[in-house]
């Protein structure tokens, strides 16, 4: 993974009550997890929130699974 998560999400209490958002946006990483859960393609996220990176979208998305592989370990 190229950037650490610090670089890419970020949570302010003055930005959507403290929720996790991808760095510059104010889109949820939620957001996303929730657009793969309900079976709608990265592509389509991008789509809908053009403010997010494809880059930061899939390193967001490694950190996730490395933390929940880890914690399986």
């Amino acid at each position: 993974m190229s950037q650490t998560v610090t670089n890419i999400i970020t949570r302010d209490p003055d930005v959507l009550g403290g929720a996790p958002v991808f760095r510059g946006t104010r889109v949820p990483f939620q957001t996303l997890l929730d657009y793969l859960e309900g079976g709608q393609t990265l592509d389509d996220f991008l789509d809908d929130f053009p403010t997010v990176s494809r880059n930061f979208a899939i390193s967001a998305l490694e950190h996730a699974k490395l933390l929940v592989v880890n914690q399986l370990l």
